[in-house]
């Protein structure tokens, strides 16, 4: 199947709520653009370097979100143009995108990184810490930064009942705190699990290799 055979396959199981964001890290400007040309305006990327380069050579209706665990250094070769950091965990993180955002005269919008996964390798903040940090009071005072929702990564299993678990887990950490904090995304599922996601509630999927086929490296 086509790319856009793909797309068109994902967006017909994809209510109207429920945005999806094009994972393209390594794929070509090509298969991005047989992507764009069947519809598809949200692109994620992992790495910075990749989307620096990509960015100029992409259409500027393209809105761009950086879904990788990202280094404090690199926020400033990402904020003129980023539309949302995913992987937020940190408030040196927050506070490094809301100089950079000021800089660029930007309102950046980020997603606050949460560990639903059992697995030790995955980044994010404990319910208890994300809560305190939405609580501070320099976490109330960004002016350039706008919170928009949490994201949550599953563990990479087979055992569906678990991956629902986590799913349901973050659904209920978001509900408690959507109306406090005006959240309107709870990011979560990808190629294997975005059709379990969607059912536990996620307002946007991050699909990939559903898309482009397997990744070249």
């Amino acid at each position: 199947m086509t790319i856009a055979e793909n797309l068109k396959k994902i967006k017909k199981d994809l209510p109207e709520n429920v945005q999806l964001v094009a994972i393209s890290k390594t794929k070509s400007i090509e298969q991005m653009m047989e992507a764009y040309d069947a519809g598809q305006r949200i692109f994620g990327e992992n790495k910075v370097q990749e989307m620096e380069r990509k960015y100029p050579d992409m259409p500027k209706d393209v809105e761009w979100h950086m879904v990788g665990h990202l280094q404090r250094n690199k926020v400033k070769d990402l904020a003129p143009f980023v539309n949302m950091i995913h992987a937020v965990d940190s408030l040196r993180l927050l506070n490094r995108i809301e100089r950079e955002a000021e800089r660029n005269k930007r309102v950046i919008r980020v997603l606050i990184q949460i560990k639903i996964a059992e697995e030790e390798s995955k980044f994010g903040l404990e319910p208890e810490e994300a809560v305190d940090l939405l609580k501070s009071n320099e976490v109330q005072n960004l002016k350039h930064v706008q919170i928009s929702g949490l994201m949550g990564m599953a563990t990479f299993t087979d055992d569906q009942k678990q991956i629902a678990k986590e799913f349901e887990n973050l659904k209920t950490l978001y509900d408690s705190l959507k109306e406090k904090y005006n959240f309107t995304t709870l990011s979560m599922g990808m190629s294997g699990d975005y059709k379990l996601a969607i059912e536990k509630g996620s307002t946007m999927v991050r699909v990939g290799s559903a898309i482009f086929g397997e990744r070249e490296y």
